[in-house]
Formats: structure tokens, C-alpha cells, sequence
């Protein structure tokens, strides 16, 4: 289980590479990132706790030629947060009533939930930027879902409407599997998929 993706890590979101990692914003070198770094940030966020998830139920779909929000089920969702003081910010989240589920302080990570929201607050090297995470198969308790959006879908569909990858899932493929991308202001997104597509 964790992240599968291939390492090398874009360092200006505004200049995206089709084939690199992670991505972090402000710099305009690429070099090789720690792929066990974001292997373990990545588990720790998901296996240390969920959050909201879409359910297996009917997508929304298309009118009048627009996509909707439903149509496609990116599964559980967390964020994982880059912070300069991590005791601080832990003590910030207590006190909007976040609990922390996760996470070893004396390394620098911890995972904090509250009702259906998942945090994982990072400080040191691991990330250098924020990051939105979704699991596609997995509802809000990591449990799989009986039917959802298989990752190399939502990469065909994402695809076809002119999104490019830094990362890619492989199309041949029907195991765990990752896509990482960014939206317009370089935020980065990571799709990653811990179970099997689904099956049809």
C-alpha cells in the first residue's frame, strides 16, 4: 500500500512535465525526490485515517453538454499540510476540534481528524507544498466501495479533456495505482489508488 509514483519532481508548478512526480511550487529545477519519503507521507496520511468519501450510489450526470461535480467518484479525501511549527499547528486544529489519530510527533508528521475530516500536518522535507489527496475505492473508513471510478478511468477522462499528468497510472494495468496533477494555480492533487479496479 502507498504511493507508486516513479520519481522526479517538477519545481514549477507553472511549467508542468508531462513525466515528473510530485510537484512543488516556486523553483524552476527538476531533481530526483525521495520516493520513500513520499511513500511513507502518503501511507501515513491514508492508513493513519480517512475522511469523506463518495459513496458507490448513481454519479450525476451531464446536462446540457457540462460535466457536474458528481461525475466523477474520486473516493476519500484528505489533506496533507506543510507546516513551519508543527506543535503549534497541532495545538491550532485542537482547538477546532481535531484529534489526532496518527502520526509520530518526533518525526514530524501527524494525522488529526475531525468528524469526516482527515489533516496530516508535515514539517521538515517531506512535501514541500500542500496536497490534496483522493482514493478512489475506499469510503470515508478506508473500506472498499463495491463500485467506483478506477484510477486509469479517471486518467482517460481527465485526459480527454486536456489535462495533462506529472505522473500517470499505467492504462495496461488493473492494481493500485497513482496519477498526480495540478490545478491552474499549481496546487497538487494525488489520485492514489489503493485496491483493484473494480469489476465489471
Amino acid at each position: 500500500m502507498g504511493c507508486r509514483l516513479k520519481g522526479l519532481d517538477v519545481r514549477d508548478a507553472g511549467r508542468m512535465h508531462p513525466r515528473s512526480g510530485l510537484c512543488c511550487v516556486g523553483c524552476s529545477l527538476y531533481r530526483r525526490i525521495d520516493v520513500k519519503r513520499i511513500i511513507l507521507a502518503v501511507v501515513a496520511a491514508m492508513v493513519g485515517g480517512c475522511s469523506t468519501g463518495q459513496s458507490g450510489g448513481a454519479r450525476v450526470e451531464a446536462k446540457g453538454g457540462e460535466a457536474h461535480v458528481g461525475s466523477l467518484r474520486l473516493g476519500n479525501f484528505s489533506m496533507s499540510l506543510v507546516v513551519k511549527d508543527l506543535a503549534a499547528s497541532r495545538a491550532f486544529y485542537e482547538k477546532l476540534g481535531f484529534k489526532v489519530i496518527g502520526g509520530v510527533q518526533e518525526q514530524n508528521w501527524l494525522i488529526l481528524q475531525n468528524d469526516a475530516s482527515t489533516i496530516g500536518l508535515f514539517h521538515g522535507p517531506m512535501y514541500k507544498g500542500n496536497m490534496l489527496t483522493y482514493n478512489p475505492g475506499w469510503d470515508r473508513h478506508c473500506q472498499t466501495l463495491p463500485a467506483f471510478d478506477d484510477v486509469r478511468e479517471i486518467q482517460r477522462r481527465l485526459r480527454a479533456q486536456g489535462i495533462e499528468m506529472l505522473a500517470g497510472a499505467d492504462e495496461g494495468g488493473s492494481g493500485p495505482a497513482s496519477l498526480v496533477l495540478t490545478d491552474p494555480d499549481g496546487n497538487i492533487i494525488l489520485v492514489d489508488q489503493h485496491v483493484p479496479a473494480p469489476a465489471k
